[in-house]
This record gives C-alpha cells, structure tokens and sequence, in this order.
C-alpha cells in the first residue's frame, strides 16, 4: 500500500470516537504503520522509548501521541492529523481524544469527519464503565450522529484481553448493547459495521485473525474502505471555518481550516466573519505542497497579505468577499433537542454553543414552541421550560461576534452542540439568521 500510485485517491476524513482508555491511539496508530504513516525504524524506536518510561503496551499510540508533553502524560490531546490509504480511499485521522476536558477538541474533530470509528473496551469491567451514564461512548456517539457523522465503523477491541479470550458470546454482547445505543442516537444498526478486533495484537486490523474462527466479516481496512465517498458540494459560496492561525517567517500571516464549500484559490479577496476584515490570498497550501486551487474536504493553509496575526482567530469564516461573503450574526433561530440537562432550560440560560471551530456563550432569548421529535409538529407555544427529550424551536443571541449559517444551505456551519457543566446539554441546527450588517 505504501506504493500508491500518484493518482489521487478520494480523501476521506475519519475521526476516532471512544472512551479513554478503549485503545483509540493504539488501534489508529496499527493502521497508520501497516498502511502509511510508519516506518519500522520509528516503531523500534517508540518501543524503546515506550519501555524505557514502563509503558511498552503503547508503541502503536505512541506513533499518534508524538508530541513530548503528551508522550508524558501517556494522552491525546491536539487533533493530529494522519493519513494512511485503503484500496479506495485516502484516509486523514483526526484523532479525537478521550478524557473528558478534551470534548471540546472532540467536537472540532468530529464536525469535521465524514466517517466515524467508535472504538469499544470489551473486556469485563472497561466495557461497562464505557457505556456507562458517566463514560464517553454514548456522549461520542450522539455528537457524531449530530455534527453529520452518519457512516460508522465500530471497533470492537480488547478481544484479546484475558477476561474477552477472543470470545464470541462475549463480542456479540457488546455488539448488541451498542447497536441498541446507536439506534437510540438515529445511527441504523444494520448499515453500521462491527469488527471484533486486538488494537494491540493486530488481530483484525489488516489481516483476518486466525484467533477468531467464527467471524467471517471485513477487517477493519476492509470496512472503512467499504464506506461511501462523502459528496463535497464545490458549487456552494467558499466557506472555510479557521481551527489555526500561524506568523510563518518570511510568508506572513497563514490561517488554517477545512475548506466546507466551494474554492479556495489564491488571488482571491478572503473575507473573514464576523469581523469584516478583508484580505488578498497570496498563495494556499495543502500538506506543504502549493496549489492553484483547493475543493471541499481538504485542510487548507492559506497566506493572506496585511493582516495581523491577531486579527484573526480560531472560529473564524474565511470566504469570498466577492461572492456572497460570510457575515456574522446578532441572533438565529434553531432547533434544538435536550438531551442531558439535569433541570429546566428558560429563557436567559447561556450555555456555550460550539458551532464548526466557534466556542461562544449564547442566550436563549426565546423558545418558541415545543416539537414532537419524531414527528417535528407543534405541541406547545411559547413553552415556560424545556427539559431532557424536549425538541424546540428557539432563538440564540451569541454574546460576542459568531458567524453561523443557515443547516440547510451551509451544513457544516449550521449544526451546534449546547455545552455546560462539562457536558453536552443539547444538540441543534440552525433554522435561520439575522445577520450584523455592521461589519
């Protein structure tokens, strides 16, 4: 694989999804040392380092968690991106992290992902604190399923674990109890793909394992390649959400995102929401190399000439200032569903909204009306409150500048998590926007 012809390969992103300790980083790193990434020489080298500092179980996680102060604390936490190749497809990780403060870099990821790999602990005790009230593989699942994620590939790991012996029964527990939450969240079991597999022992991941006869499915190589090309819409406004913003000597000023809809080229005049600033694109770069122009999906370095490094932010729109720009907004309407929120939500709550890269507090300045959820009709006119299971309608005032966009005409700008008390409280899309013209 590691001979791919120059021919470009459809890129997909994958975000790995999962509670702390299911084996994320060890399970990704395998596939990015048997398919890419990798060089044995590395791996020998992170297996000494792994010994040296009495972690030899982590030499596949250590090829994700290259950076000093993570290898120290033996966790993930910046999104990095990684890439290995299918037969059909190139695949970017973006490597969600698992402890809980790190959701808010979770949600950045997974708003960005085509393809979701929720990773599950089988062994006896890991998997049950996992999908736990308190653990992460319910929360990860629902804010994939509502950022967009809809393709999921599920990992079923530890099976070589003494309490899991590469059993069976054991798999298809777990797999039934998963289906069952997926269901619940909007996922159809039956087009979600499981794989009983060792992140550790490789069993699996490219190569069917001889420890477990009974299963006659795909690898996990196989399943991800057997996911659907994402459809990129190129003919949308330019719409790129900034994660980064870089001072690069001797270029300037290069902000960074995934380019949403339509064309980033350089000799464009970018215009950035909500401030207004605009700027002339000098040049756009993907994985160091300078292109002409950049579609939808790709992340995006772009250098833009006179604007200051703090000028822009993470949060951020880039678009075209000559074909209807991106603005910021002073309120939107939404429809949001409760899902976690141990009281009553009224007007004058303010949460956190994280809307693409934006992390701004919102008020609920109104709720309009109450919703059945599977059936979206009204039940209730300016409700007093709404609790866990409610969908409404609602009106958001941000309280500072955010740029969002209508779900139907700009999706990946238009779907929001609701956070607070480090938890996701409710999930939502933007209906409409009443936008600043100020800007």
């Amino acid at each position: 694989l590691s001979t791919m012809s120059k021919e470009e390969k459809p890129r997909v992103s994958l975000v790995v999804i999962g509670h702390v300790d299911a084996g994320k980083s060890t399970t990704t790193g395998h596939l990015i040392y048997k398919c890419g990434g990798v060089d044995q020489e590395t791996i020998a080298k992170y297996e000494k380092e792994a010994n040296e500092v009495g972690k030899p179980t982590q030499k596949f996680a250590w090829v994700l968690d290259n950076l000093k102060a993570e290898r120290e604390r033996g966790i993930t936490i910046d999104i990095s991106l990684w890439k290995f190749a299918t037969k059909q497809y190139e695949f970017t990780i973006i490597d969600a992290p698992g402890h809980r403060d790190f959701i808010k870099n979770t949600i950045t990821g997974t708003s960005q992902a085509d393809v979701a790999m929720l990773v599950v602990d089988a062994s006896h005790g890991g998997f049950e604190e996992g999908i736990s009230r308190g653990g992460q593989t319910r929360e990860h699942a629902l804010l994939a399923f509502t950022l967009g994620v809809k393709q999921m590939v599920v990992a079923v790991n530890k099976m070589d674990d003494k309490s899991v012996n590469y059993s069976q029964s054991r798999y298809e527990d777990v797999k039934s109890e998963v289906a069952t939450y997926l269901k619940r969240v909007g996922y159809k079991p039956a087009k979600v793909t499981f794989v009983p597999i060792s992140g550790w022992e490789g069993d699996n991941i490219t190569e069917s394992s001889s420890n477990m006869p009974w299963y006659d499915g795909p690898t996990l190589l196989d399943a991800l390649d057997k996911v659907s090309a994402p459809k990129r819409p190129a003919d949308k406004s330019l719409r790129i959400p900034i994660q980064d913003v870089y001072k690069i000597g001797g270029i300037g000023t290069v902000p960074v995102g995934r380019v949403e809809t339509g064309i980033m080229k350089p000799g464009i005049t970018a215009q950035f929401a909500p401030s207004g600033i605009t700027a002339e694109v000098k040049s756009c770069e993907v994985h160091h190399e300078s292109l002409d122009e950049v579609g939808p999906g790709t992340n995006v370095g772009f250098n833009v000439k006179n604007v200051a490094l703090k000028d822009i932010r993470r949060g951020d729109v880039a678009s075209d200032a000559d074909d209807n720009p991106a603005k910021g907004v002073t309120s939107f309407e939404a429809q949001i569903v409760v899902m976690n929120h141990p009281g009553k939500i009224t007007e004058g709550y303010c949460p956190v909204i994280d809307c693409h890269t934006a992390h701004v507090a919102c008020t609920f300045t109104s709720i309009k009306q109450k919703l059945n959820r599977q059936t979206g009709k009204i039940v209730e006119e300016n409700p007093k409150f709404l609790q866990n299971g409610d969908a409404a309608i609602v009106t958001l005032e941000p309280s500072k500048p955010l740029c969002v966009e209508p779900f139907a005409e700009y999706p990946p700008l238009g779907r929001f998590t609701i956070r607070d008390m480090k938890q996701t409280v409710a999930v939502g899309v933007v209906k409409s926007t009443t936008k600043d013209e100020s800007a």
